[in-house]
């Protein structure tokens, strides 16, 4: 029993420093890992995982901008 109680700590924990878009949100192209030249238009963010985010654990935004995860794939 002590033993579970732990596994789920971990598990939680593991949950909350995660980041929403770099888990969910699938492979990462490299449309979404350049960053858009002079007068280029701007990538769009994915809205749920940036709230997800910032809901869950707000330092995990910066590894999901690091990675690009956050901006939405070119369709």
């Amino acid at each position: 029993m002590k033993r579970l109680k732990k596994l789920i700590a971990q598990a939680f924990v593991t949950i909350m420093l995660s980041s929403c878009a770099t888990v969910f949100g699938g492979p990462v192209t490299t449309y979404q890992k350049t960053k858009p030249g002079p007068g280029e238009q701007q990538r769009d963010v994915r809205v749920v995982a940036l709230i997800a985010d910032i809901i869950l654990c707000a330092p995990s935004l910066i590894v999901d901008f690091a990675t690009g995860a956050i901006y939405k794939p070119r369709q």
